[in-house]
């Protein structure tokens, strides 16, 4: 329990009383965060179809409520590597343009166009009444990309979010893999898993490439844009196939 409420701490604005003793051995947990905040976006979109709200604000109402539990911490990532990898002509200097609270134009569209594809992929899923099992299977799936960066990356920088939470150990992000593969079948079935994982495991694959070329390593801007840009992958697996 432990684990799980660090994980809660790290990924989420919601209050739980969680100690920082064990940040890298809770990697595991991350799906587990994801978990809530599929739940709490999928409540959201139950109720939303219950008052008929229809497919585009209910998928509007449910993006706001995640973003909400986690702060937006994840698109401000994706927003901060945008401007910084596009931004800067040399590793430093995107390290500074990345650390900077200004948004850029880079930052902008990017931010924009996952918006945009998170926001049609859900209006789809919600048209076909199966939008809560597959936003909750795509938030766990892309929360269990981030310890695979976090362990297979150094740190780009010498502080942040992601030194203090440390590198995991392997067992732990093997776990963390299980946790959200048995999470997904459960929630969508076996092809639908191994199908978005596949997709997820190559997005992260190359936004790991991206940001060891561009910076020599991860940050948690990296982890963040890696979540939404896996989260995307899983969305839009799911889509394809309803």
């Amino acid at each position: 329990m432990e684990d799980i409420a660090t994980s809660l701490a790290i990924l989420t604005r919601i209050p739980v009383k969680a100690g920082f003793s064990r940040t890298a051995q809770a990697a595991w947990a991350f799906p587990v965060a994801g978990l809530a905040v599929g739940l709490v976006a999928g409540a959201v979109a139950t109720i939303a179809g219950w008052f008929g709200l229809g497919a585009g604000l209910t998928a509007g109402f449910t993006m706001a409520a995640a973003v909400t539990v986690t702060g937006a911490m994840h698109e401000d990532g994706l927003a901060d590597c945008a401007d910084g990898f596009w931004g800067g002509w040399e590793r430093l200097r995107r390290l500074e343009i990345m650390h900077d609270s200004r948004i850029g134009t880079y930052g902008v569209l990017a931010l924009g166009l996952a918006l945009l594809l998170r926001f049609s992929a859900l209006s789809a899923l919600a048209h076909e009444d199966v939008i809560v099992t597959a936003l909750i299977a795509s938030a766990v799936l892309s929360r269990a990309s981030m310890p695979y960066v976090m362990l297979l990356l150094p740190h780009a920088r010498a502080d942040g979010l992601s030194v203090q939470t440390g590198r995991p150990p392997r067992d732990a992000t093997s776990l963390g893999a299980v946790v959200a593969l048995a999470l997904s079948w459960i929630l969508v079935g076996f092809v639908p898993t191994v199908i978005a994982a596949s997709a997820v495991m190559l997005i992260s694959f190359v936004a790991g490439k991206i940001a060891q070329s561009k910076i020599g390593g991860q940050t948690g801007d990296v982890l963040g844009a890696t979540q939404v840009l896996s989260e995307i992958a899983a969305l839009t697996v799911f889509t394809a196939l309803t």
